[in-house]
């Protein structure tokens, strides 16, 4: 299977290990990975805080490379540049276009969020004819933060309020996915910047709450959110007076481990908060 591909800023840099996973998992999936030529940002955070303007015509530019390309899906695996993209999409071909200066040349291929594109019928049962090692014993709760969904008049998304993708995913390779209320709170995204205290209340709240419904661990799609849920856990833990010790797991390494992926340790060594020892205790972490 033949694919669009659009990696965004951050899986160049802070988030390579979602890269790498995402890479992993398809080559052994056999999706064949086409990654837009010369793609540039997509506006996200700061253009389209900024300028309106700027922000659909730097996603626009992207639209128009990815229709040259003959693959009929573009995955998008941050969900800030799957919202953006989507945004451009629809503004550009709306009511009144001729206010930018770009306009969208070609037929578009159909943007798909990663999380939403491997919880598809064809793909779970691909995946499920991968898994070597189920991951029977782990308990964790699915976190899609704010900007995959919603608001659903962009994404396209029915289940806006209560996403299952993630879900689905993680129950087909044997881990018990836990529901629980703040599946698409706000982590604070960059936010973190500059107002750590937020960050520290909105994510403490998160831990709080998935240490209550019984979860050993997070799951996100997301790598602003793995990372304000990751890299703050001990000054968070420190605010609350609270010990969590809550591994955050991108989906993609977590269909890696089932799958024995080359390559999940070393996606995984790149993470803040342990994310091995649960796995050693309950015997899913691969030699």
């Amino acid at each position: 299977m033949q694919v669009t591909y659009y990696p965004g800023c951050s899986l160049q840099g802070t988030a390579r290990d979602y890269a790498e996973s995402i890479l992993g998992i398809c080559a052994s999936l056999d999706i064949q990975l086409a990654e837009i030529p010369d793609w540039n940002c997509c506006g996200a955070t700061a253009a389209h805080s900024i300028d309106h303007r700027a922000s659909i015509e730097l996603a626009g530019r992207t639209l128009n490379l990815a229709a040259k390309l003959p693959h009929a899906d573009m995955l998008v695996p941050c969900p800030m540049c799957f919202n953006r993209l989507k945004t451009a999409a629809k503004t550009l071909l709306g009511d009144n276009p001729q206010r930018y200066g770009i306009k969208l040349e070609g037929p578009l291929p159909q943007i798909r969020d990663l999380a939403d594109f491997m919880a598809t019928e064809k793909m779970l049962a691909a995946t499920a004819k991968q898994v070597k090692k189920p991951l029977a014993g782990l308990k964790v709760v699915c976190y899609y933060g704010c900007m995959a969904s919603r608001p659903p008049e962009i994404t396209g998304a029915k289940d806006f309020e209560d996403p299952q993708a993630l879900d689905r995913i993680v129950e087909n390779l044997g881990a018990t996915p836990i529901p629980w209320p703040f599946k698409t709170d706000c982590c604070g995204a960059s936010q973190v910047l500059s107002r750590l205290d937020i960050v520290s209340q909105l994510v403490g709240k998160l831990y709080d709450m998935a240490q209550r419904v019984g979860a050993q661990a997070i799951v996100v799609s997301c790598q602003m959110c793995q990372a304000n849920l990751d890299m703050y856990q001990q000054k968070i833990e420190a605010d609350w007076g609270r010990r969590f010790s809550l591994p955050v797991y991108y989906f993609t390494e977590l269909i890696g481990l089932a799958c024995n992926v080359k390559g999940v340790k070393d996606w995984m060594s790149r993470h803040i908060t342990d994310p091995f020892s649960l796995l050693q205790e309950l015997d899913l972490l691969n030699n």
